[in-house]
Protein backbone atom coordinates (compact mmCIF):
# COMPACT_ATOMS: atom_id res chain seq x y z
CA UNK A 1 0.00 0.00 0.00
CA UNK A 2 1.50 3.32 -1.03
CA UNK A 3 2.03 6.09 1.51
CA UNK A 4 -0.45 8.54 -0.01
CA UNK A 5 -3.30 6.02 0.19
CA UNK A 6 -2.30 5.02 3.73
CA UNK A 7 -2.34 8.68 4.75
CA UNK A 8 -5.77 9.12 3.19
CA UNK A 9 -7.18 6.33 5.36
CA UNK A 10 -6.36 8.24 8.55
CA UNK A 11 -9.22 10.65 7.94
CA UNK A 12 -11.93 8.18 6.91
CA UNK A 13 -14.55 6.77 9.28
CA UNK A 14 -16.56 3.86 7.91
CA UNK A 15 -20.07 3.89 9.30
CA UNK A 16 -23.27 1.89 9.24
CA UNK A 17 -26.50 2.49 11.13
CA UNK A 18 -29.28 0.19 12.27
CA UNK A 19 -32.74 1.65 12.72
CA UNK A 20 -36.16 0.61 14.00
CA UNK A 21 -39.54 2.26 14.18
CA UNK A 22 -39.98 4.78 16.99
CA UNK A 23 -42.72 2.56 18.44
CA UNK A 24 -43.19 -1.24 18.52
CA UNK A 25 -46.20 -1.02 16.21
CA UNK A 26 -48.62 1.31 14.48
CA UNK A 27 -51.04 1.31 17.43
CA UNK A 28 -48.31 2.66 19.74
CA UNK A 29 -47.49 5.63 17.51
CA UNK A 30 -48.33 9.09 18.89
CA UNK A 31 -51.85 10.05 17.76
CA UNK A 32 -50.60 12.94 15.67
CA UNK A 33 -48.31 10.66 13.67
CA UNK A 34 -50.85 7.93 12.90
CA UNK A 35 -52.66 9.67 10.01
CA UNK A 36 -49.34 10.91 8.70
CA UNK A 37 -48.00 7.34 8.59
CA UNK A 38 -51.22 6.18 6.92
CA UNK A 39 -50.69 8.79 4.21
CA UNK A 40 -47.04 7.75 3.85
CA UNK A 41 -47.99 4.07 3.69
CA UNK A 42 -50.32 4.66 0.74
CA UNK A 43 -47.42 6.20 -1.16
CA UNK A 44 -45.03 3.38 -0.23
CA UNK A 45 -47.36 0.49 -1.09
CA UNK A 46 -51.09 1.04 -1.52
CA UNK A 47 -51.73 -2.74 -1.53
CA UNK A 48 -50.81 -3.13 2.16
CA UNK A 49 -52.46 -1.68 5.25
CA UNK A 50 -50.64 0.89 7.37
CA UNK A 51 -50.29 -1.43 10.37
CA UNK A 52 -48.49 -4.20 8.47
CA UNK A 53 -46.32 -1.78 6.52
CA UNK A 54 -45.24 0.00 9.69
CA UNK A 55 -43.32 -3.02 10.99
CA UNK A 56 -41.71 -3.55 7.60
CA UNK A 57 -40.78 -0.02 6.58
CA UNK A 58 -41.13 2.61 9.34
CA UNK A 59 -37.53 2.23 10.49
CA UNK A 60 -36.10 3.42 7.19
CA UNK A 61 -37.76 6.83 7.46
CA UNK A 62 -36.18 9.28 9.91
CA UNK A 63 -39.57 10.84 10.64
CA UNK A 64 -40.98 7.53 11.90
CA UNK A 65 -37.85 5.65 12.94
CA UNK A 66 -34.90 5.95 15.28
CA UNK A 67 -31.26 4.92 15.34
CA UNK A 68 -30.48 2.05 17.71
CA UNK A 69 -26.90 1.30 16.61
CA UNK A 70 -24.12 3.24 14.89
CA UNK A 71 -21.18 1.13 13.80
CA UNK A 72 -17.82 2.80 13.19
CA UNK A 73 -14.67 1.48 11.55
CA UNK A 74 -11.16 2.90 11.24
CA UNK A 75 -8.52 1.56 8.84
CA UNK A 76 -4.82 2.07 9.42
CA UNK A 77 -1.49 0.50 8.52
CA UNK A 78 0.51 -1.38 11.15
CA UNK A 79 4.27 -1.03 11.49
CA UNK A 80 4.74 -4.28 9.56
CA UNK A 81 2.83 -2.75 6.64
CA UNK A 82 -0.34 -4.82 7.06
CA UNK A 83 -3.75 -3.12 6.97
CA UNK A 84 -5.62 -3.10 10.30
CA UNK A 85 -9.25 -2.36 11.09
CA UNK A 86 -10.73 -1.25 14.41
CA UNK A 87 -14.50 -1.28 14.84
CA UNK A 88 -16.76 0.11 17.53
CA UNK A 89 -20.52 0.01 17.99
CA UNK A 90 -22.54 2.67 19.79
CA UNK A 91 -25.89 1.25 20.83
CA UNK A 92 -28.60 2.05 23.32
CA UNK A 93 -32.35 2.33 23.73
CA UNK A 94 -31.68 6.04 24.19
CA UNK A 95 -31.13 7.50 20.73
CA UNK A 96 -30.02 10.86 22.10
CA UNK A 97 -27.09 9.21 23.91
CA UNK A 98 -26.05 7.39 20.72
CA UNK A 99 -26.05 10.60 18.70
CA UNK A 100 -24.11 12.57 21.30
CA UNK A 101 -21.42 9.88 21.52
CA UNK A 102 -21.16 9.74 17.73
CA UNK A 103 -20.87 13.51 17.55
CA UNK A 104 -18.13 13.51 20.19
CA UNK A 105 -16.17 10.96 18.13
CA UNK A 106 -16.37 12.82 14.81
CA UNK A 107 -15.49 16.12 16.45
CA UNK A 108 -12.11 14.71 17.47
CA UNK A 109 -11.10 14.89 13.81
CA UNK A 110 -10.14 18.11 11.98
CA UNK A 111 -13.50 19.14 10.42
CA UNK A 112 -11.93 20.04 7.08
CA UNK A 113 -10.32 16.62 6.59
CA UNK A 114 -12.71 14.01 8.05
CA UNK A 115 -14.63 11.88 5.53
CA UNK A 116 -17.50 9.57 6.37
CA UNK A 117 -17.89 6.46 4.23
CA UNK A 118 -21.03 4.31 4.00
CA UNK A 119 -22.84 2.19 1.42
CA UNK A 120 -25.75 4.24 0.10
CA UNK A 121 -24.70 6.71 2.77
CA UNK A 122 -25.69 9.80 0.78
CA UNK A 123 -29.26 8.54 0.47
CA UNK A 124 -29.61 6.91 3.88
CA UNK A 125 -27.01 6.94 6.68
CA UNK A 126 -25.77 10.54 6.48
CA UNK A 127 -29.14 12.30 6.13
CA UNK A 128 -30.78 9.94 8.64
CA UNK A 129 -28.21 10.77 11.32
CA UNK A 130 -28.50 14.50 10.56
CA UNK A 131 -32.31 14.46 10.70
CA UNK A 132 -32.42 12.54 13.97
CA UNK A 133 -29.87 14.93 15.49
CA UNK A 134 -32.05 17.91 14.60
CA UNK A 135 -35.14 16.18 16.02
CA UNK A 136 -33.24 15.79 19.30
CA UNK A 137 -32.07 19.42 19.23
CA UNK A 138 -28.43 18.47 18.65
CA UNK A 139 -26.35 20.87 16.57
CA UNK A 140 -24.87 19.10 13.56
CA UNK A 141 -21.12 18.51 13.47
CA UNK A 142 -19.38 20.11 10.51
CA UNK A 143 -19.00 16.79 8.67
CA UNK A 144 -22.81 16.48 8.41
CA UNK A 145 -23.42 20.08 7.37
CA UNK A 146 -24.49 20.12 3.72
CA UNK A 147 -26.63 23.26 3.51
CA UNK A 148 -25.25 26.00 1.25
CA UNK A 149 -22.28 23.83 0.25
CA UNK A 150 -21.27 23.18 -3.31
CA UNK A 151 -21.28 19.49 -4.35
CA UNK A 152 -17.48 19.29 -4.39
CA UNK A 153 -17.33 20.72 -0.87
CA UNK A 154 -19.23 17.69 0.50
CA UNK A 155 -16.58 15.01 0.83
CA UNK A 156 -18.71 12.04 1.92
CA UNK A 157 -17.69 8.71 0.39
CA UNK A 158 -20.43 6.38 -0.83
CA UNK A 159 -19.38 2.93 -2.06
CA UNK A 160 -22.68 2.59 -3.93
CA UNK A 161 -21.90 5.79 -5.81
CA UNK A 162 -18.36 4.53 -6.49
CA UNK A 163 -19.83 1.39 -8.04
CA UNK A 164 -22.39 3.24 -10.17
CA UNK A 165 -19.76 5.16 -12.20
CA UNK A 166 -22.49 7.65 -13.06
CA UNK A 167 -25.07 4.95 -13.88
CA UNK A 168 -28.17 5.72 -11.78
CA UNK A 169 -30.53 3.10 -13.20
CA UNK A 170 -30.32 0.54 -10.41
CA UNK A 171 -29.41 -0.13 -6.78
CA UNK A 172 -26.63 -2.58 -5.90
CA UNK A 173 -26.65 -3.92 -2.35
CA UNK A 174 -23.62 -4.17 -0.10
CA UNK A 175 -24.27 -7.92 0.09
CA UNK A 176 -24.14 -8.30 -3.70
CA UNK A 177 -20.89 -6.35 -3.96
CA UNK A 178 -19.43 -8.41 -1.10
CA UNK A 179 -20.34 -11.57 -3.03
CA UNK A 180 -18.75 -10.52 -6.32
CA UNK A 181 -15.60 -9.25 -4.58
CA UNK A 182 -15.47 -12.46 -2.48
CA UNK A 183 -15.74 -10.66 0.85
CA UNK A 184 -17.24 -12.79 3.68
CA UNK A 185 -20.90 -11.98 4.30
CA UNK A 186 -22.34 -10.25 7.36
CA UNK A 187 -25.77 -11.81 6.74
CA UNK A 188 -26.22 -14.92 8.83
CA UNK A 189 -29.36 -15.10 10.97
CA UNK A 190 -30.20 -11.41 10.77
CA UNK A 191 -30.34 -8.71 8.12
CA UNK A 192 -31.67 -5.18 7.89
CA UNK A 193 -35.25 -6.31 7.28
CA UNK A 194 -35.31 -8.12 10.64
CA UNK A 195 -33.89 -5.36 12.83
CA UNK A 196 -37.28 -3.97 13.94
CA UNK A 197 -38.40 -7.46 14.97
CA UNK A 198 -35.16 -8.27 16.80
CA UNK A 199 -35.33 -4.98 18.64
CA UNK A 200 -38.95 -5.00 19.78
CA UNK A 201 -39.92 -8.69 19.80
CA UNK A 202 -36.68 -10.45 20.71
CA UNK A 203 -35.26 -7.39 22.52
CA UNK A 204 -31.79 -8.41 21.38
CA UNK A 205 -29.95 -5.13 20.86
CA UNK A 206 -26.59 -6.82 21.40
CA UNK A 207 -27.18 -9.11 18.41
CA UNK A 208 -28.14 -6.15 16.25
CA UNK A 209 -24.95 -4.36 17.31
CA UNK A 210 -22.86 -7.41 16.38
CA UNK A 211 -24.53 -7.52 12.96
CA UNK A 212 -23.85 -3.81 12.47
CA UNK A 213 -20.17 -4.26 13.31
CA UNK A 214 -19.93 -7.01 10.67
CA UNK A 215 -21.47 -4.68 8.09
CA UNK A 216 -18.81 -2.08 8.90
CA UNK A 217 -16.13 -4.72 8.27
CA UNK A 218 -17.68 -5.61 4.91
CA UNK A 219 -17.88 -1.92 4.00
CA UNK A 220 -14.21 -1.26 4.82
CA UNK A 221 -13.10 -4.37 2.94
CA UNK A 222 -15.16 -3.32 -0.08
CA UNK A 223 -13.58 0.14 -0.04
CA UNK A 224 -10.13 -1.46 -0.11
CA UNK A 225 -11.12 -3.81 -2.94
CA UNK A 226 -12.51 -0.92 -4.98
CA UNK A 227 -9.20 0.89 -4.56
CA UNK A 228 -7.20 -2.21 -5.62
CA UNK A 229 -5.74 -2.70 -2.14
CA UNK A 230 -5.21 -5.77 -0.01
CA UNK A 231 -8.06 -6.48 2.39
CA UNK A 232 -7.65 -6.85 6.14
CA UNK A 233 -7.04 -10.38 7.44
CA UNK A 234 -9.43 -11.60 10.11
CA UNK A 235 -6.60 -11.62 12.64
CA UNK A 236 -6.12 -7.88 12.08
CA UNK A 237 -9.74 -6.90 12.76
CA UNK A 238 -10.15 -5.54 16.29
CA UNK A 239 -13.61 -5.04 17.77
CA UNK A 240 -13.64 -2.57 20.67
Amino acid sequence: MNKSFAAKLKNILFIDIETAGIAPGFDELPQRLKPLWEHKAKIIDHTKNAQDLYNEKAGIYAEFGKIIVIGIGYLYIAENGEPMLKTKTIYSDNEHDILIEFKNIVQKYPPDSLQLCAHNGKEFDFPYIARRMLIHGIALPEVLQTANKKPWEITHIDTLEMWKFGDWKSYTSLELLAAIFEIPTSKYDIDGSKVHEYYYVHQDLQKIAEYCAKDVVVLAQLYLKMNIQNTVSEANIINT
